[in-house]
């Protein structure tokens, strides 16, 4: 993506990369959010299964 910026600074593109800039920020963004929740886990009650006669 950085090389992307790049190649379009370069062209003179200048609504390309503003575009592609906001991609990056998104983009790290995502994985600043997912490096956060790393390793942190929640439970989830299931309940107990029954069978038929059970209920």
């Amino acid at each position: 993506m950085i090389a992307r910026i790049a190649e379009a600074e370069t062209e003179g593109w200048l609504g390309e990369v503003e575009g592609r800039q906001v991609s990056l920020a998104g983009a790290e963004e995502k994985l600043r959010r997912l490096d956060r929740g790393h390793g942190q886990h929640t439970v989830v009650g299931l309940g107990i299964p029954t069978t038929r006669g059970e209920r």
